[in-house]
């Protein structure tokens, strides 16, 4: 069949879009012909997205927005559908982690900060279900769309030290089953909910920990790439195809699943 991939015109708003994957994503979609709204916090770092994807031909722009603020969820999910009628895809790349969710190497666990450990789980869960629940309003009544999560993995293998961020990723996963099930059967096949869990991927959040200032990789960068088949970790752009497949007819039988895109982190074992 012919056009299975074909993305021209669709409407993807991506949260998180200001972080090193979220961009990349947006970059690619939007000269693939989609549609793209980024939302995030960091204005001025959102619209010089937008403005360069425009500067290449692609149609994007920028909302401010926090993605636990179900109101402003609300009023952009409000301007978007004002604007072009309906929305086809969410991508929830919003996320993160932070210190005091982690357990150090010279830590244990009563170490852990709970509060920045329910901060991570907030971020991480709340605010996917957050953007799902506004934005999937519009595709149930029109019985069409597509919801892509974040997943990682450390939802599959709880790595050291990230104890909040295994945690919250783990939801993501069940969250990711749980809402196709839920979309299939109260509104129909039109609406498919997956995730894609990246392996190793150097964005601003883990670039200390995994590399140093000449490039080199961290001791914990050298465990990464010992558990990596293909030696390596990946770039932003390797996400891409993937992230076009699984909102694309292409996977129009597809969903409640959780696509790998790690170099083979994940199938490793000793």
């Amino acid at each position: 069949m012919k056009g299975l991939f074909d993305i021209k015109g669709n409407v993807t708003v991506i949260t998180g879009g200001t972080g090193v994957l979220g961009r990349e994503i947006a970059k690619y979609l939007a000269l693939e012909g989609a549609i793209v709204v980024i939302l995030g916090r960091k204005e001025d770092v959102g619209r010089e997205i937008a403005d360069n994807i425009k500067f290449e031909g692609g149609e994007c722009e920028f909302m401010k927005a926090d993605v636990l603020n179900k109101a402003m969820m609300e009023e952009c999910c409000a301007n978007i559908v004002g604007k072009y009628g309906r929305i086809d895809t969410l991508i929830n790349a919003a996320g993160g982690n932070m210190k005091g969710a982690t357990i150090g190497p010279d830590e244990n666990v009563f170490n852990l900060d709970t509060e920045a450990f329910q901060k991570v789980l907030q971020l991480n869960l709340a605010g996917t279900v957050i953007p799902t629940q506004v934005f999937m309003k519009p595709m149930s009544e029109r019985k069409k769309g597509c919801v892509i999560n974040f997943s990682s993995m450390s939802s599959y293998r709880p790595l050291t030290r990230v104890c909040g961020y295994s945690a919250a990723k783990a939801g993501i996963n069940s969250f990711t089953a749980f809402m196709a099930t839920e979309a299939a059967k109260k509104f129909g096949e039109g609406i498919r909910v997956n995730a894609i869990a990246p392996g190793f991927f150097i964005t601003e959040q883990n670039r200390a920990l995994l590399t140093n200032a000449d490039g080199t990789y961290t001791e914990r960068g050298q465990d990464v790439i010992r558990q990596t088949p293909f030696g390596r970790m990946g770039t932003p752009d390797e996400l891409c195809g993937t992230i076009h497949y699984l909102m694309s007819d292409a996977s129009k039988f597809v969903t409640g699943t959780v696509a790998i895109v790690d170099g083979g982190f994940n199938a490793f074992s000793l």
